[in-house]
């Protein structure tokens, strides 16, 4: 699938972050403990890490391995989060995050149920699944909005170094394409 490099939301643009985002994505959230609090890295130290962190981005796009969307409000280019697809086989799965000064307004949510939707049109793609930290209700309540549903709790799945170096449980969440084409979820043509 040829997946596009921007998208538009009632109220986001996604896009391909460039480095000309450095800046934003340090200053929004980057070096944010509260939002690093349950990811899978560390704070940036420096513009620097920041800079290393887009060129990955755009490099394992170009190899159509990971892909990621800056997140820009409608009328405003600055970056204030991302999320990420990684399609993999017959089964995707998206991360994301976002600048704490935008939680609560439903804005994660509306870009991940347009990933997802994006996903499922994928002709090889099944499933779109994605994983939170056990304690962080308000990502599980995202997933639960972009309509993926709980599977159950996978224990010691994940580090998130931010709060321990051991493994911690996390929760499943995942939107499956009907096994009937005309009563797919995922089915653009079914909304």
């Amino acid at each position: 699938m040829i997946w596009p490099g921007i998208i538009f939301t009632d109220r986001l643009v996604l896009r391909r972050p460039v480095a000309a985002d450095a800046a934003a994505l340090l200053e929004e959230y980057g070096q944010d403990q509260a939002v690093v609090r349950y990811l899978t890295w560390r704070p940036h130290a420096s513009v620097r890490d920041t800079l290393e962190f887009l060129a990955k981005t755009q490099a394992a796009w170009d190899a159509g391995s990971d892909l990621a969307w800056a997140l820009t409000l409608r009328g405003d280019d600055r970056l204030i989060g991302m999320i990420g697809l990684r399609a993999r086989d017959f089964k995707h799965d998206i991360g994301y995050v976002l600048a704490r000064r935008y939680w609560g307004r439903g804005l994660m949510s509306e870009a991940a149920r347009t990933i997802v939707d994006l996903a499922l049109s994928d002709p090889l793609c099944h499933r779109v699944w994605a994983v939170c930290d056990a304690d962080n209700r308000a990502s599980a309540r995202v997933m639960e909005k972009a309509g993926m549903s709980f599977e159950g709790v996978l224990h010691r799945w994940i580090v998130h170094p931010n709060i321990s170096s051991d493994p911690r449980d996390v929760l499943c969440y995942a939107r499956v394409r009907s096994s009937h084409p005309e009563r797919s979820e995922g089915s653009l043509a079914s909304r």
